[in-house]
């Protein structure tokens, strides 16, 4: 299927072509608001249109040929003019090639940076016809089979190809010239290509790149935790951070300054935005690149973890007309992911939604998004300030992180509006003590704060390998329990297989502490009680703290004691 950029371009083309009415256009377009997905598949789904006519359709209008894969026998010499991993990781598959040009299959016409990546990497023309998805992932199966390209083929074509005295000159390491020509060398270029896409495939959130006295590290952080791959030579680490600064358009002559940049990817037919951070270390650039997947915008509220009753809470919580919602846990906990899904159950055409973040992560259709800017005088409370004139309805503020924040937080909740936000606290009662510690009134914050959600995110048990066990008494009392807590129900756990990496572990889900600002709450609020007593207090009207929601989904089997012990503090 086409995922395109440019769907109102795509809907007004089929409507202009007579292969779909303004109507279902526009019943289609409700759809793509209400739900994220993409209208193609939408238009495809209602069946008012095949996908062979919207390929065909978009390939006329781009001047490009359409091709059926179906029984087509690609020549050898053709196939492997292309590496399997980068056929792969942009979904092409070349179908034929002469000594001047190659031209591949591709299912998405209206990616024209596919065909551009190819003819850099290839160092060739690329020409482009369009075929079905399906045909093309059962060309590639065909073609290629479980072939691919290691790791450790790519750092011999290196040693092969470029000299090691280029990456070792220091005159050379100096001049931005011959940086950027080091920086271009395709066996450089397939090397980061190869690194990024396995990291995009074992679904890595973090991509470390860390240079030591004696080896050059390149780690992936897959579920929250950290996994090391082959190392490739030191010398090549000065290679690939300057690789990674032409993407990002940083200054690769700069080493002794940190730089922030941010790279735009299409990725085995994904959109990925990569978040740069460059830190001069002692034996040179540390550079980490969180992944920033566009597919996980779609999350909705139900697919967080929440437990039926915290979900029917927290739904109604976020329709209020007015308050604060504050949305707690370290980081990298999810809190971000939270409220995007908040603010999509709550997205709809009579309100107007605004958001400050930073920096802005990802889009969300329909709601204005304000990236912050400190170095231009740009913060949250002065964002928060002009915000409030914009006539909004629903703000979410990406982080309180100063009095003047919440003040403007504050007054923008007794003017009127809904506002979601987050903290740094280790758990929901803590919130209330932060608030306070930086200077908030009580009497304000009891008479605008609705509720506070801590999280936290454990791995879940691989559905391929998961297999029931009988804990031992030991590793029960990491939690607290005993043998007796435990008995006539099932735990499990993960023996690890080829899909989770050995790992035993795949995915995330959340768990959560739901504190509700109740008048009892208050009253404690407004006597400046400690934590202790916030969260007694809280217990007893029914929160769960996020230990007892972990050992909930140990008993229905979603996760470990063991990742339930690493994620939640033991008291």
């Amino acid at each position: 299927m086409v995922s395109t950029y440019d769907q109102e371009f795509l809907g007004t083309l089929l409507v202009e072509k007579g292969l779909i009415t303004q109507e279902q256009l526009d019943e289609a377009l409700e759809e793509r608001q209400r739900t994220g997905n993409i209208l193609g598949h939408i238009l495809v789904e209602f069946g008012f249109v095949s996908e062979e006519s919207i390929i065909q359709i978009l390939a006329e209008h781009l001047g490009m040929g359409t091709i059926s894969l179906k029984n087509k026998d690609i020549p050898p010499e053709v196939v492997k003019r292309i590496g399997p991993t980068t056929a792969r990781a942009y979904g092409v598959i070349p179908v034929e090639a002469d000594d001047g040009s190659i031209t591949v299959a591709l299912s998405d016409p209206l990616n024209i940076s596919i065909l551009d990546d190819l003819r850099f990497i290839l160092d060739t023309p690329v020409k482009g016809v369009v075929a079905p998805k399906e045909e093309i992932e059962e060309a590639l199966q065909r073609c290629y089979g479980g072939a691919g390209e290691s790791v450790q083929d790519l750092l011999k074509e290196i040693e092969d190809e470029i000299p090691l005295e280029r990456f070792e000159d220091e005159a050379a390491q100096n001049d931005v010239v011959t940086l950027r020509e080091l920086a271009s060398e395709a066996p450089v270029v397939k090397l980061l290509n190869l690194i990024l896409i396995q990291a995009i495939k074992d679904r890595a959130s973090d991509i470390h790149f860390e240079p030591f006295e004696d080896e050059f590290k390149v780690r992936y952080r897959v579920d929250g935790v950290l996994y090391e791959m082959i190392p490739p030579p030191k010398h090549l680490a000065l290679a690939l951070s300057c690789r990674i600064k032409v993407l990002s358009n940083l200054n690769i002559a700069e080493r002794r300054l940190p730089q922030d940049g941010r790279i735009q990817l299409s990725v085995m037919g994904r959109q990925v935005d990569m978040r740069v951070s460059c830190l001069p270390t002692a034996y040179g650039e540390s550079v980490v690149l969180r992944v920033l997947d566009r597919t996980t915008v779609g999350l909705e509220i139900e697919q967080l973890g929440m437990r039926p009753d915290t979900l029917r809470e927290m739904t109604e919580l976020i329709e209020r007309p007015n308050g604060i919602i504050i949305v707690t846990g370290p980081t990298g906990c999810g809190k971000t992911t939270s409220l995007y899904a908040f603010l999509k159950r709550i997205n709809r055409i009579t309100d107007k939604l605004i958001t400050t973040e930073d920096p802005v992560e990802y889009d969300l259709e329909g709601v204005v998004q304000v990236g912050i800017n400190p170095k231009i005088g740009l913060t949250f409370g002065r964002c928060l300030r002009h915000i409030l004139r914009q006539d909004p309805d629903k703000i979410m503020v990406g982080e309180v992180r100063d009095i003047e924040t919440a003040q403007m937080s504050i007054q923008a909740s007794l003017t009127g509006h809904l506002v979601l936000s987050t903290l740094h606290t280790n758990d929901a009662p803590g919130a209330i003590t932060r608030l306070i510690d930086m200077g908030l009134e009580p009497f304000l914050i009891t008479s605008t704060l609705e509720a506070i959600l801590a999280q936290r995110l454990i791995r879940t048990i691989c559905p391929r390998c998961r297999t029931a066990y009988k804990p031992s008494e030991f590793v029960l009392n990491e939690l607290g329990l005993t043998l007796h807590d435990v008995e006539g129900k099932e735990l499990y756990y993960g023996k690890g297989c080829h899909e989770c990496n050995d790992t035993g572990y795949l995915g995330r889900t959340g768990i959560f502490e739901l504190m509700q600002v109740t008048d009892p709450i208050r009253e404690l609020i407004m006597k400046n009680a400690p934590t202790v007593i916030l969260r007694e207090k809280s217990r007893e009207q029914g929160m769960r703290m996020l230990r007892e929601e972990g050992i909930l989904k140990i008993f229905d089997g979603v996760t470990t004691v063991e990742e339930v012990a690493r994620e939640t503090r033991i008291s």
